[in-house]
């Protein structure tokens, strides 16, 4: 499996990412992942959306609430895209969070099981066995128009970035 060393740091340290790095252009790779009800789960799901990834190591950190926090927020103003919220938390500690909050706007999916999503789009963390935080955005047709690899874990993602695309494509 190929591994990118220094991409990205948590604490200034750098990290490995496991996986292929996703880009601009590319086609967006199908992968499986669970939902809150343990059910299987597949990009290609939601095939005919512009479909947002908001990325995050662990729910239980404020950075990756903030940030689903404010994905949630936004989703009310990108029509019928659809946020998927993509950790390797169990489905459990997502849907106890979005519940206590009441987001009910992003759809958190776990890749715990298997890290598919993490392998294919490149965001595994190595040393951790979590996902970097990040933003990929795939348009109706599937190909990938966005790709924020945050450099530092503990900084917010580029959420104008990511926003201006995502209305952009609808």
């Amino acid at each position: 499996m190929k591994e990118t060393t220094g991409k990205i740091t948590f604490k200034g340290n750098p990290l490995t990412l496991l996986g292929e790095e996703i880009k601009v252009g590319d086609k967006a790779p199908d992968f499986t992942v669970l939902s809150a009800g343990l059910a299987p789960v597949k990009l290609s799901d939601y095939d005919g959306k512009v479909r947002v990834l908001a990325i995050y190591p662990s729910i239980d950190t404020g950075v990756c609430q903030a940030q689903n926090r404010r994905f949630n927020a936004e989703a009310s103003n990108l029509g019928d895209a659809v946020i998927l919220s993509v950790s390797c938390d169990l489905p459990f500690a997502q849907s106890r969070f979005c519940a206590a909050e009441g987001l009910d706007k992003v759809i958190t999916l776990s890749d715990h099981k298997d890290v598919d999503f993490g392998t294919k789009y490149g965001f595994l963390i190595k040393e951790l066995r979590l996902l970097a935080r990040g933003t990929v955005i795939v348009d109706k047709d599937g190909i990938v128009k966005y790709v924020e690899y945050v450099p530092e874990v503990t900084t917010e993602p580029d959420y104008e970035a990511a926003i201006k695309v995502v209305k952009e494509l609808l």
